[in-house]
């Protein structure tokens, strides 16, 4: 799958290029700031702080991730860097400024180069670039001349707060050191800017499910009764890492047997037996964007008669959940509506008493004994992407369809995704080229 003509490649950019990803138009982040601040109150400054590097023990150290609100509106993926946007600055030259961690020959040696200041523009678009120990003097003279101050927390429901980011301290330090300003919160904008996604967005969407879809194919002649779930693991980052991929855009699921009744099963540590199903759910991460696919397929390389119903019934649903992400629809509405299709369908299997789902409470639909979790979520920079689930569907909406059924007593767990891109003329597969019909899946693995 081609990457599309949008990541060209910023001017004067060159070779350097420190990531692995193509360079990305630097339009996308110039005009993501200009809606960014058109939704900015009067007298207002805006900051955003990337995210820590992470430690481990000892010296070690996770890799880093950047802060994705940052990434969104500068294109900057390096640690220790700040935005701060100040629409109102008396001067100009403030009005978009970023601060970036000074490099020396003893960071050059231990780390490789970071960005220079030149380098900084090429990527974001923003003229102004200083080192951080300037951002104190600046950052003091713009706030005194604003009003408000709008500031960055994680507002997303399922979000673990647990750890205190460097947005969190600066909050503190801010608050402490600017007591009388009035301060709001930037996560509210950043949800609606990021809900609805760009072209260029879209094609790097497609970039990596592409990686993702290459991952898949490489696994249909690999898996076979006897492979470990960590082996099939293997297959997928190697596919990743080789095609510019940081690696998973989020933890693999790898689960085999009775596991694939386990929604967020991660522990891969299992032998993959004659008979199994495996469930795969899994995504390349590129330029920050995920991809996000679920396929099941049998060990042996044919499904059972009885593995091959469930199998099918999930793809009936999967097909007709499609064609309802369609502009002006809701998640609860899909929801109803895919709910109707899924009884239909454990009807037909067996699993549910026509006569009992008659008699059922709308708000514990029987359904959910076998299909408990949601259809659909946005997809983008985050694997579950920012969105807000009682907001209507849009053109540029990107979600993810997933039906799935779970038969513990049968250790039968089959899931179906993949990513949808919404438009006025109706659902567009992003991942539609990924095998999922059964039979073609069978063909693969037994060619």
């Amino acid at each position: 799958m081609t990457s599309g003509t949008n990541l060209k490649k910023p001017m004067d950019w060159g070779t350097k290029n420190k990531m692995k990803y193509l360079p990305i138009d630097t339009d996308l982040f110039v005009q993501n700031r200009k809606r960014f601040v058109e939704q900015l109150q009067p007298n207002s400054i805006a900051v955003f702080n990337s995210n820590d590097i992470m430690p481990t023990s000892a010296d070690g150290i996770h890799p880093f991730i950047q802060q994705t609100d940052l990434f969104c509106l500068s294109g900057i993926d390096q640690e220790e860097s700040t935005l701060v946007i100040c629409p109102d600055a008396k001067e100009e030259k403030h009005r978009e400024i970023l601060f970036l961690r000074e490099t020396n020959e003893q960071i050059a040696l231990w780390e490789g180069q970071k960005y220079t200041k030149d380098e900084a523009t090429a990527v974001s678009g923003i003229k102004t670039v200083h080192w951080n120990h300037e951002f104190n003097t600046i950052f003091k003279t713009l706030v005194f001349q604003s009003e408000k101050i709008y500031l960055n927390t994680n507002e997303h429901l399922r979000a673990d707060d647990s750890v205190e980011t460097r947005d969190r301290r600066f909050l503190r330090w801010c608050r402490d050191t600017f007591p009388l300003h009035h301060y709001r919160r930037l996560a509210p904008i950043m949800h609606d800017l990021r809900i609805v996604k760009s072209p260029i967005e879209v094609d790097l969407i497609k970039k990596a499910a592409g990686i993702t879809e290459r991952a898949f194919r490489r696994l249909l002649s690999f898996i076979a009764p006897g492979v470990w779930e960590f082996e099939i693991e293997a297959e997928i980052c190697h596919e990743f890492m080789k095609n510019r991929s940081r690696g998973p855009a989020f933890q693999t699921i790898i689960a085999s047997g009775a596991d694939s009744c386990i929604l967020h099963y991660v522990k891969n540590n299992k032998q993959c037996r004659e008979g199994d199903l495996v469930l795969m759910d899994f995504g390349a991460e590129y330029a920050n964007y995920a991809g996000d696919v679920t396929r099941t397929v049998p060990v042996n390389g044919r499904f059972s008669k009885r593995q091959k119903a469930v199998y099918n019934a999930v793809l009936n649903v999967h097909k007709v959940a499609i064609q309802m992400l369609t502009p002006g629809q809701t998640f609860d509405e899909s929801t109803r509506e895919v709910g109707k299709v899924m009884e239909t369908e454990l009807i037909g299997l067996g699993l549910l008493d026509a006569g009992e789902v008659k008699k059922q409470s709308e708000d514990q639909p029987l359904y959910k004994k076998y299909f408990p979790h949601g259809t659909s979520h946005h997809l983008g920079l985050d694997v579950h992407d920012y969105g807000d689930r009682y907001r209507k569907f849009e053109p540029g909406m990107v979600l993810t369809c997933e039906p799935g059924i779970y038969i513990k007593d049968e250790a039968i767990g089959i899931r179906i995704e993949n990513d949808i891109l919404i438009t006025e003329d109706g659902p567009v597969d992003l991942t539609e080229s990924i095998p999922r019909e059964a039979d073609e899946i069978e063909d693969l693995m037994n060619q």
